[in-house]
């Protein structure tokens, strides 16, 4: 079983990097809001530099985007041409295949996670918590998102995926906590948001890059997220 897992994540790795538009894409538009962002103060970031505020919330939008949008809409074309067919005959299973797509997702971030914490350094940036919970927090939403994304991907058609992918990560942009701070939503929306793996990840990485508490709460959400994203989408997953 891992053998096929650890097989099959190479071929979804090459496959990723093959797509070197999208991997751009995914590296460039969350670096050109990261820059915007730094030396346009529009946004109520609510701190002295808007760098602070900022590379927390692009580290988190960028592991969004990546994990759900991406990963989403391409596996449900993938699965609209009938590239997936010939998979569901061969002894890799549904939740192999999902593994081995969340897992080459993970090392498409790594590249993104290291590209943006050089230039958020370079904007000034300078975090002083734990590391360790920054990425431990990614992981946990990378699993999240990658379930979302790949719920999508096994139920609908390609162009429904790519609708309520795009739909989705507007709705958690705006609700996440990544460009606006959630303590300035409504109070229903605030609790709404809280609720969502997208506030969870960007309370997470907020607080550890700054030596703040770490939420409790933020925790148990993206731990369930993590479970019940990927447990849902391995089983609904079809292959056409």
């Amino acid at each position: 079983m891992i053998k096929r897992v650890l097989a099959q994540t190479r071929v979804e790795l090459v496959l990723t990097l093959r797509r070197g538009e999208s991997v751009l894409l995914s590296l460039g538009i969350p670096v050109l809001l990261l820059v915007f962002f730094s030396l346009v103060d529009v946004l109520p970031t609510g701190t002295d530099d808007p760098i602070d505020f900022l590379a927390p919330g692009i580290l988190a939008l960028a592991v969004m985007s990546t994990a759900m949008v991406g990963l989403g809409i391409a596996t449900g074309f993938e699965r609209q041409y009938g590239v997936l067919k010939r998979l569901g005959s061969t002894p890799l299973g549904r939740g192999a295949l999902l593994a081995a797509k969340t897992l080459a997702i993970l090392a498409v971030e790594l590249l993104q996670v290291a590209v943006l914490t050089v230039v958020s350094l370079l904007l000034g940036w300078r975090p002083s918590g734990s590391a360790g919970a920054i990425v431990l927090a990614m992981v946990l939403a990378t699993v999240a998102f990658a379930g979302l994304g790949l719920l999508m991907a096994g139920r609908l058609r390609g162009e429904a995926v790519l609708a309520a992918a795009n739909g989705l990560y507007l709705v958690l942009l705006l609700l996440g906590g990544m460009v606006i701070p959630v303590e300035e939503l409504p109070g229903a929306l605030r609790a709404v948001a809280r609720a969502l793996p997208a506030a969870a990840l960007s309370d997470v990485v907020h607080a550890a890059s700054t030596a703040g508490a770490v939420p409790g709460r933020a925790w148990a959400v993206l731990a369930v997220w993590a479970v019940a994203a990927p447990a849902a989408a391995a089983a609904t997953f079809r292959w056409e």
